[in-house]
């Protein structure tokens, strides 16, 4: 008991040692910081509702089940004399198809080439090719899985008009989309 007696009176005179011995009424010898003082509070109007500020846009589901509707009705993108470019106007079509592919994942398609009578056999199958495969990127670089189309040509053997002219070779130089 006398050790626990010695270990409290010590323990008393270290907490009263850490204590200051400066005055309150003394004035400190370095400069003291000022700030200025902090402005009154001015009549605060009444707190409106927190709005929260959202980066996220909002999806319209119906929106987009229409464009995949209208896609589902428009399925031909023509083409350019001896091209296969996938010209701009055609962006808004692939892109809606890309996102009826996107939403039903088990939907395949076939993007069947074709070209006009012009040139060999060889060549138009080559061409056909090239037109679908130019489709098959313009619709995976939207997101479309690769197992989803199948590009295929039928170059010059299924015209989708008969004649000689102009306008009948525009009509045939095209990419169908069509669901398997």
């Amino acid at each position: 008991m006398n050790t626990s007696r010695i270990a409290l009176a010590a323990l008393a005179a270290a907490v009263l040692a850490g204590c200051s011995t400066t005055k309150l009424d003394e004035t400190p010898k370095a400069p003291i910081e000022t700030r200025p003082a902090a402005p009154a509070p001015a009549a605060a109007p009444a707190p409106a509702a927190p709005v929260a500020e959202s980066k996220v846009q909002t999806v319209d589901l119906a929106t987009q089940l229409t464009a995949a509707v209208a896609a589902a009705d428009k399925r031909v993108v023509y083409f350019d004399f001896d091209s296969f470019v996938v010209k701009p106007e055609y962006q808004g079509l692939l892109g809606d198809h890309a996102k009826r592919l996107n939403h039903i994942k088990t939907l395949k398609m076939s993007l069947e080439g074709h070209a006009d009578e012009r040139g060999g056999s060889e060549y138009n199958l080559a061409l056909g090719q090239k037109r679908a495969e130019a489709v098959v990127q313009q619709l995976t670089l939207a997101g479309v899985a690769a197992a989803q189309v199948e590009p295929v040509s039928f170059g010059k053997e299924r015209p989708a008009v008969q004649g000689s002219t102009e306008a009948a070779w525009a009509k045939n130089r095209r990419v169908e989309l069509k669901d398997k």
